[in-house]
């Protein structure tokens, strides 16, 4: 919850500009928030402080889990929705969520993270997903366009369900990802799974995408 001079000096520059300011903030469930509760709380303080402090035109969240380092466990989803869902009942802000999964491309859990994350963000408010960074975002040619893909199409099939239709939705899927959590499938390279002249998913992904999709439609996600 702490702010230096330097990012306050370049808030200044940026108005000065005329430049539309987005503030990124990612609170870390399990570390000096503490938990569920606490950190949601310091997510909704922080994202406040986003726009009353810093005149942000967008807020981007992401909440953080310390032990795995993604956005998609089942309780950095309980923050982001909570958050997010607290101040679109309340204001008019412009609420954002970035994606950081915990396995790669080219892989069924991959592709399951994300949309998981899509579902809570559009039930719970938000008006921007920006994403994904597979693989935590921390490996080298590790994100490809099919994730982003996912992530809209899970988004649009999400939008309009009930919260309660969405957390039926949401424990189908976290329990199928969730219990890989200590052996995440790395997947492929960018380049080893697009074709990267014509910049266009292979066929063993597509095959992937297919199967992740049969597998949400299971859940009761109807793509």
């Amino acid at each position: 919850m702490k702010v230096d001079m330097s990012l306050m000096n370049m808030i200044a520059g940026w108005k000065t500009a005329g430049d539309l300011i987005m503030v990124e903030q990612m609170p870390m469930f399990g570390g000096y928030c503490g938990g569920l509760e606490e950190t949601a709380i310091c997510d909704v303080a922080a994202t406040l402080a986003s726009y009353a402090l810093m005149d942000c035109d967008i807020h981007l969240d992401g909440p953080i889990h310390i032990r795995w380092g993604t956005t998609t466990t089942r309780e950095t989803l309980q923050v982001a929705a909570h958050t997010a869902a607290a101040i679109d009942l309340n204001t008019d802000l412009l609420l954002g969520n970035q994606y950081y999964t915990l396995a790669g491309p080219c892989t069924e859990m991959c592709l399951l993270e994300t949309a998981a994350q899509a579902i809570t963000d559009t039930v719970s408010g938000r008006e921007l997903i920006s994403g994904a960074a597979s693989s935590k975002g921390v490996v080298k040619d590790r994100t490809t366009g099919m994730e982003a893909r996912m992530m809209g199409e899970a988004a649009i099939s999400a939008a309009g369900m009930s919260v309660h239709e969405a957390n039926v939705v949401l424990e189908n899927v976290i329990s199928l990802y969730e219990r890989n959590f200590s052996r995440p499938p790395m997947g492929k390279r960018f380049q080893d799974c697009y074709d990267v002249t014509s910049v266009t998913p292979s066929k063993e992904y597509l095959k992937v995408y297919e199967k992740a999709i049969a597998t949400l439609n299971g859940c009761g996600l109807s793509i």
